[in-house]
């Protein structure tokens, strides 16, 4: 029963994310943590920053790193190859549409219409990691998630990153080392 609830989990998450691992993170975490309890938020914020330093994209090595959580070596594999495999079928169908109707204004429009989409998915991952935000009951209820961002040195650590990164245009990999030994030292 696990496996077909992991294959179909992750298969969804591929189906319906457009835009990357960055994208589907906000699915994930929505699947993992609060609907199948597979993993807590903080152990969710620790596969992301893990995933963002190991080789491969973000949204496969999360869904490597839950399956292997959840269900050993076999739910790793399954995980991994149920999240790709949407992406495989829609790319060939792509492919084959595209050399047919690629000059065509609508297709343009479609793809113009995939972009703002993509970015806010990518900024509501983002607010995700950082904040609870319970939108039951009238007006939305925000608090910052304690495990992630609690202690003052983690909201320096990311305003200094995010400086480093947007206006110094600093490197992310000194930028994840230089964090990774903040961390290191602070916590």
């Amino acid at each position: 029963m696990i496996y077909i609830q992991l294959f179909v989990t992750f298969f969804l998450i591929g189906l319906f994310t457009f835009g990357g691992g960055a994208a589907m993170l906000s699915l994930i975490q929505t699947q993992v943590v609060s609907k199948f309890g597979w993993l807590t938020e903080g152990q969710f914020t620790d596969i992301v920053a893990i995933s963002q330093c190991t080789p491969g994209p973000i949204g496969v090595n999360c869904a490597t790193y839950t399956g292997y959580e959840v269900a050993g070596v076999a739910g790793s594999a399954l995980a991994t190859f149920a999240l790709v495999l949407p992406s495989f079928i829609i790319f060939y169908g792509i492919i084959r549409l595209y050399n047919k109707y690629h000059q065509t204004s609508l297709f343009g429009d479609v793809m113009s219409g995939l972009r703002p989409a993509v970015a806010g998915l990518i900024g509501a991952a983002a607010l995700i990691l950082m904040f609870r935000i319970n939108l039951e009951g009238g007006l939305p209820q925000i608090s910052v998630l304690t495990e992630n961002f609690g202690h003052w040195s983690a909201w320096v650590i990311m305003a200094v990153s995010f400086v480093a990164a947007f206006f110094f245009k600093v490197n992310p990999i000194l930028l994840i080392v230089a964090g990774g030994i903040a961390g290191l030292i602070l916590y």
